[in-house]
């Protein structure tokens, strides 16, 4: 997570990249699949696309928050009053890093459906078993109907017990993959809502610090306003938003506890690696003085910059490797 303390450092490169929807591809032939899908993959194949879309919005919204802050510390800049324009740019930074976790949560919610399609594949690789099966049990019968004593009966019945045996295998194939990836698919997607949720809380509040250091008491017409001393304070609230977003980690409840002991939920995973709220999602500092205390100690912030935004992944048509058919038992 890089960010400059002042967003216009990096006006060019921002605005560069401040586009809307990123470089998520529109038609492709991937998008004609849908039709081809067996009927036992076809819903889980449709959901996986929807989740797609869904993506493309969060990263387009993300996109999106990054360019307003932009917009925001422009605007600020050229009203001439000193105040305005220090606290329109910091918050303009916190806004930008608002929408750097937005698309962060775009990416791990592409984990997630990642996962499912593990599920979608091996629902295609069953289909064909059971087809065969149905289809030998439709041959037999026919048979029966039309020349009960044929001997090709007594092979289609030992076809039949090998296309059982078969799509037994697959079939239970298929029930454990469901159940495992189900829960890891939403168990990632869970985590990165938590993550997304406590690290926005986590700017908001450092955001609201720093509008606390803007005095708007009105003056009368003729009055001058004194002058604005707070930019030392603004800048330790964002040396302050760096820190505790680099000291976030997920908060494990009873139940996390017994993933992990099971060793079912991974602490390494991208959702459980980026930085949000301090030990217990509460920003330090929030105690603001009307007065800049002089906290700063002169260090860049060198860990802010507006201008690294994700580039959007073409998710669209990803595929996994299809799992193993099992093969027919001689």
């Amino acid at each position: 997570m890089n960010r400059a303390l002042s967003i216009r450092s990096n006006k060019g490169s921002g605005q560069a990249n401040s586009g809307g929807g990123g470089g998520r591809k529109g038609f492709s032939f991937a998008s004609l699949r849908g039709s081809v899908q067996p009927e036992l993959s076809r819903k889980l194949f449709l959901l996986i696309k929807s989740t797609n879309n869904l993506i493309a919005h969060h990263e387009s919204a993300g996109k999106e928050r990054v360019s307003i802050a932009t917009q925001l510390s422009e605007w600020g800049e050229q009203t001439g009053d000193d105040g305005v324009s220090d606290i329109s740019d910091k918050v303009g930074v916190i806004l930008s890093e608002i929408g750097e976790v937005e698309e962060g949560y775009a990416h791990n919610l592409d984990e997630a459906r990642g996962v499912l399609k593990a599920i979608r594949n091996t629902e295609k690789s069953v289909q064909p078993s059971r087809d065969n099966k149905d289809k030998i049990a439709d041959e037999i019968q026919k048979l029966k109907f039309k020349e009960p004593s044929s001997t090709r009966l007594v092979v289609l019945e030992n076809e039949l017990v090998r296309a059982e045996a078969t799509n037994l295998v697959a079939e239970a194939q298929l029930s454990n993959v469901t159940r495992e990836k189900l829960k890891e698919a939403y168990e990632t997607e869970f985590a990165a809502v938590i993550e997304r949720a406590e690290k926005q809380i986590l700017l908001a509040k450092h955001g609201r610090r720093l509008l606390a250091l803007l005095d708007d008491s009105p003056v009368t017409p003729g009055d001058g306003r004194p002058a604005y001393s707070s930019s030392n304070h603004a800048r330790q609230i964002l040396d302050d938003a760096e820190d505790d977003l680099k000291a976030w980690r997920p908060q494990l409840d009873d139940q996390d506890a017994q993933y992990v002991k099971e060793g079912q939920y991974d602490t390494s995973s991208p959702t459980t690696q980026h930085a949000s709220s301090a030990a217990q999602g509460v920003p330090r500092g929030l105690a603001v003085g009307t007065e800049d205390q002089g906290t700063s100690q002169g260090t860049s912030h060198g860990g802010f910059d507006s201008s690294s935004i994700n580039t959007a992944k073409d998710k669209e048509g990803t595929e996994l490797e299809n799992p193993v058919v099992p093969s027919q038992p001689s």
